[in-house]
């Protein structure tokens, strides 16, 4: 007979269920479960079985660093050239060809919609990505997590940079928030659940 768990549900024990049964329930690494033998509950990602049988990952160094307001501002400011670049070359040497004023003025004025959408789409596909950051952060040696340590997904990272209107809205105080918590949240990472993280103090 296979092993079957107990699993915390809304702050409940329930169960037992099978492996099987957790999985239709979708257990995530941080839940807590326990087997009749245990004394005690651990998280999902603590127990071999479970972790290989439901292919969670290695358990994450749990967060310790979190990237500063500079880091984090220099790796936007990257990120920035680096999209602005991949859309403003192109243009420019297509300005430099075409006669039209017209058609310059339009492709000009189109780029000042596209590269913001194309920042956008670059980070959510970034930080929900293997490296869970876009190349500004891996140059600054930081990543986006969730408040686990764990990789987000594409509807948390959506939903993370999203959030980031309401740290403008408030006139900058959203990011100001990062140099007054513990873990250097800025507004947007409070409301997506999320942190910027490093793996170690450099």
């Amino acid at each position: 007979m296979s092993q079957t768990y107990i699993m915390v549900i809304g702050g409940k024990p329930e169960g037992p269920f099978s492996i099987t049964e957790l999985k239709a329930k979708g257990l995530k690494p941080a839940d807590f479960v326990k087997t009749e033998a245990m004394i005690d509950y651990k998280e999902a990602h603590e127990i071999p079985e479970l972790r290989e049988v439901l292919g969670f990952s290695k358990p994450p160094v749990i967060p310790q660093y979190f990237g500063s307001f500079d880091q984090r501002l220099l790796a936007a400011v990257i990120d920035w050239l680096i999209v602005t670049a991949v859309f403003v070359i192109p243009a420019l040497l297509i300005v430099l060809i075409s006669q039209g004023k017209m058609f310059n003025m339009i492709l000009s004025g189109s780029l000042l919609a596209i590269i913001p959408i194309a920042y956008l789409i670059y980070h959510i596909v970034m930080e929900s990505g293997p490296r869970q950051a876009t190349y500004g952060k891996q140059i600054l040696k930081i990543k986006v997590t969730d408040m686990q340590g764990y990789p987000i997904n594409s509807s948390a990272a959506t939903g993370r940079n999203f959030a980031k209107i309401f740290s403008v809205l408030t006139l900058g105080v959203g990011y100001v928030l990062n140099f007054f918590n513990k873990k250097q949240q800025c507004l947007h990472d409070m409301m997506a659940g999320t942190l910027v993280v490093k793996d170690r103090l450099v």
